[in-house]
């Protein structure tokens, strides 16, 4: 008869190596507590509202809460994610700054942008649109060329961080019309927006969801938009292409990342339910409506997309000499 010593620490060792060997979770029992959503930024800006979108329309059974962390580009909400249990309960919305820009522009990345996450899906892209203070007497990008140049330093360009594709969009800008335009960073755009209605800064490069609206009641002037071609959402705003920096293209993208090593039938779940929502008639209008231009598809496209973003970005930081301050 074995000691109860004994019994007890076979007992243990059995219900050890039952866990042990205990299959993953199932696509099926997906997601069965809320999910979060990490945004590196405040809110108010287009990967908020994105994110929110998604909270608002989920209908796999749990909420998902969407968790604001800005900081450092964008860096501190992602690194949370990349350090994340890969179970799919933890998800970054990523954008073009956070997974193809910061690791050109940082010299110690907090996380490695391809290798520490499963992409998910690429959501949406939009054009970042050229704003000053309406009292900036520039009434076009070749006049704000030229009043920089008359005043090399004195004029400052906001950003809602180092590292964002609107710091690298304003470096490209100094670089390929030949200026010295000052950059201001600012923890996210809720901190820079104030002091450019204030005239304590010239101007910022914005994402087009959150510049139009303010544009549209007269309180900052558009010079300009950094696609290739103009938007629909905004087709009375030339691009800056077209204004004599030809070749000028900076546009902003957002995508959904969960951390490395996430199962794929859990990634799959998910990429079937971002899809089924940002497909919604009513949410295709309110994209169109904030000048967001839904991509979707399959997390190989965002994986392909991501390669391609960070080889032209790191081409970009190298040329303009942006760098993280």
């Amino acid at each position: 008869m074995r000691s109860k010593p004994l019994a007890a620490a076979m007992l243990a060792a059995c219900t050890a190596l039952s866990v042990l060997s205990a299959p993953p979770a199932r696509a099926d029992t997906y997601p069965s507590k809320p999910i979060r959503l990490v945004v590196g930024f405040p809110s108010g800006g287009a990967p908020d509202i994105l994110a929110r979108i998604f909270s608002e329309k989920i209908s796999l059974g749990q909420p998902v809460v969407v968790d604001n962390k800005p900081g450092a580009g964008g860096n501190i909400g992602a690194e949370a994610v990349a350090h994340a249990a890969p179970d799919g309960y933890t998800l970054a919305m990523g954008t073009v700054g956070t997974h193809s820009i910061n690791g050109a522009l940082y010299a110690h990345m907090p996380y490695d942008m391809v290798k520490d996450f499963t992409p998910v899906i690429l959501v949406a892209s939009t054009p970042n649109v050229l704003v000053v203070n309406p009292s900036v007497p520039a009434r076009n990008v070749q006049e704000l060329i030229a009043l920089a140049k008359a005043k090399p330093g004195g004029l400052t360009f906001g950003t809602p961080g180092v590292g964002t594709s609107l710091h690298v969009a304003g470096e490209l800008f100094n670089s390929m019309a030949g200026v010295k335009i000052t950059h201001v960073p600012y923890k996210g755009r809720a901190m820079a927006i104030p002091d450019l209605l204030g005239g304590h800064i010239t101007m910022m490069f914005d994402n087009l969801p959150s510049a139009l609206p303010v544009v549209k009641e007269g309180k900052l002037r558009a010079l300009g938009v950094t696609s290739a071609k103009r938007t629909a959402s905004a087709p009375d705003i030339p691009t800056l292409a077209e204004q004599g920096l030809p070749g000028f293209e900076a546009d902003s993208w957002f995508a959904i990342f969960a951390p490395a090593n996430t199962p794929k039938d859990v990634i799959a779940r998910l990429n079937a339910e971002l899809n089924r929502i940002y497909t919604l008639p009513d949410v295709q209008a309110k994209l169109k409506t904030l000048g967001l231009d839904p991509v979707l598809g399959t997390p190989e496209k965002l994986a392909s997309y991501q390669r391609s973003e960070i080889a032209k970005w790191a081409k970009v930081v190298k040329e303009s000499g942006a760098k993280a301050e």
